[in-house]
């Protein structure tokens, strides 16, 4: 009895190493500007070619402004690492979604919408995030630089099978709770270091209750917990998700795809090496506090007391929460905040802009707020032209800017300055992450949208709605 995990590793086996790594076939290869420069030039040095051009997909995401993309990059290491990614790609005969090019956006974006992000395949990218696709039934991990030109060379990678842990969550999540609630309740309780080694599978009625947007939000975070990936069966909303996008399959592979599909979950008798089980009714919209990812509550609690924490955590929970500015057993709740990003590979989908909208509909942006609304690609823009969401912003004081990672990472022109708050919908929150001294509180799109209209942390649940 198998687990979808297993099924999907050893079907790509290609060879195994005695007491050592699986070679393991890989189905997509997704590279961006930042991790895919020195593959390219070891390729180059050997004087080899990519050995299957045809399963790699490039897009600049990382360092891109999210302004003026019609214009050169003012940034003369963003400019050339953006350069360098279409001169790799023209010469080594890859697909490139440059800037300006309508697939252009978050790689972690774009490989769904597009449709190249399919059930059961293996999936790797220069990239913590590659997590992400997992929500499709897909085992897909990041991967470093060296292990980029493997997959370029080879289209093979060596590996270590991770172990397997399934967490369920049961039950139904109450109102204004989100995906990424979800994924911060479970970093919290499984600390980031929890899931080390192995590959998660989430499961239950909460876990199937979400949408394909939502999976990929939760998936994505896999990584914060220390997984090496995350990944949820694919089911009817993963079907009818995939259908009729560019590099779907058409036709008769469409029929042949949809049976094979099916046959990708664990199998009933499945045996995992560890079990979690949470329940969705105790999850409430949640922050993060610390200057990691799980160091997170529930939006109404405190803060926790120092003696609440293990003897081998006090140190840098007192370090972490003095570079935040809070204080052991406070609340958050009424804190002023000055900026608030909307957006990531973790939360710059249609659907979180939908969510934000719906919350600020006829309201105002507070002055004081800083407020960057960043759409995963250009695909988002223009759904939420199409559904009116850039009237609703504009009306309420935002401005939607041009797709990129943005202020996820601060490796580009949106950063948050010092000492200032940001409340985020990206994913990481460690010192510096969104710029030198910047001050991040992760939450989800529903509670950065309630502090963009109030300029202070404000729990969704008590703004009045139609």
């Amino acid at each position: 009895m198998n687990t979808l995990f297993d099924k999907i590793w050893d079907a790509h086996i290609v060879n195994k190493i005695d007491e050592g790594p699986t070679q393991l076939y890989i189905d997509r290869h997704y590279c961006h500007e930042v991790t895919s420069p020195q593959a390219f030039n070891g390729l180059r040095e050997r004087g080899i070619k990519v050995f299957r051009p045809e399963k790699t997909f490039c897009s600049p995401d990382h360092n891109i402004p999210t302004l003026n993309q019609d214009k050169p990059i003012a940034d003369s290491v963003s400019r050339n690492q953006v350069e360098t990614l279409t001169k790799n790609a023209n010469e080594f005969g890859v697909t490139l979604f440059g800037l300006g090019h309508p697939n252009n956006g978050i790689i972690h974006v774009i490989g769904p919408e597009n449709g190249l992000t399919l059930p059961g395949y293996t999936i790797v990218c220069g990239d913590s995030h590659t997590s992400t696709h997992g929500a499709f039934g897909a085992v897909a991990f990041g991967i470093g630089t060296s292990e980029v030109e493997m997959v370029l060379a080879s289209q093979c990678i060596l590996q270590p099978k991770p172990k397997t842990m399934r967490i369920t969550v049961n039950g139904q999540l109450k109102p204004f709770v989100t995906a990424k609630d979800i994924a911060l309740y479970i970093i919290a309780k499984m600390t980031t270091g929890g899931a080390t080694g192995y590959f998660v599978e989430y499961a239950g009625e909460a876990i199937r209750n979400l949408s394909m947007e939502e999976r990929m939000t939760v998936c994505n975070l896999s990584i914060e917990m220390g997984a090496r990936g995350g990944l949820i069966a694919p089911d009817d909303t993963t079907f009818e998700y995939i259908k009729g996008r560019e590099y779907a399959p058409k036709g008769d592979e469409w029929v042949k795809s949809i049976a094979y599909w099916r046959t990708l979950k664990s199998d009933n008798n499945a045996v995992f090496d560890k079990e979690i089980v949470f329940n969705a009714e105790d999850i409430e919209p949640r922050i993060t506090y610390g200057t990691n990812p799980g160091m997170g509550i529930g939006i109404s609690e405190n803060i926790p007391n120092i003696d609440e924490i293990d003897d081998t955590g006090k140190i840098s929970f007192k370090k972490s929460i003095d570079y935040m500015g809070f204080k052991p057993g406070e609340k958050l709740l009424g804190k002023p905040i000055d900026y608030v990003f909307l957006g990531s590979c973790t939360n710059g989908r249609i659907e979180d802009f939908r969510a934000f909208a719906n919350i600020v509909k006829g309201r105002h942006k507070a002055k004081n707020i800083v407020a960057w609304l960043v759409p995963g690609s250009w695909k988002v823009i223009a759904q939420i032209k199409e559904e009116g969401l850039d009237k609703i912003l504009m009306e309420a004081g935002f401005e939607i800017r041009q797709p990129g990672c943005s202020a996820c990472l601060a490796m580009n022109e949106d950063k948050v300055p010092a000492g200032k708050y940001a409340v985020s919908t990206s994913n990481r929150n460690f010192e510096g992450r969104q710029g030198p001294g910047a001050r991040t509180i992760l939450a989800g799109p529903l509670v950065a949208a309630a502090a963009a209209i109030t300029g202070k942390i404000t729990d969704p649940r008590t703004i009045q709605h139609d």
